[in-house]
């Protein structure tokens, strides 16, 4: 389970790492159902991400698998290609995207967004390891 103190820690983190290479991100964390515990926009990151950081997190809630790895195989020719047209429009297949493993489990997901794919994967780590 993905508490509220838990996504507070999980977002320190990030935002850590974000101020470490100097992109505002937004970071979002969701629980094991894919529903938003927390988001915060940092200071100068971008309005539009917003809803991008979480829909990153559920999108890798919701597969199980980080949205970089998804978008490597939904590109044209690929085994998911065309899945971001699927749930209604909530699906990123930007990097960015990282499931929170507990105990061998998947409970929950961070999603990022404000920086290029791989600024925004390697906050999510940051954050996914302080989990």
């Amino acid at each position: 389970m993905v508490t509220l103190k838990d996504a507070r820690r999980i977002i320190a983190a990030a935002e850590k790492k974000a101020e470490e290479i100097g992109q505002p991100m937004n970071i979002a964390v969701a629980d094991s159902g894919g529903n938003l515990v927390s988001h915060v926009r940092m200071d100068g990151a971008w309005i539009g991400s917003i809803d991008i950081s979480i829909k990153k997190a559920y999108t890798s809630r919701a597969f199980d698998i980080s949205t970089k790895d998804l978008a490597e195989h939904s590109q044209s020719g690929g085994q998911f290609f065309g899945i971001h047209a699927s749930n209604g429009g909530q699906i990123m297949i930007f990097a960015g995207g990282i499931p929170l493993m507990q105990d061998g489990e998947v409970v929950g997901a961070i999603g990022v967004s404000g920086g290029s794919g791989e600024q925004d994967h390697a906050v999510a780590e940051a954050g996914a390891d302080a989990f």
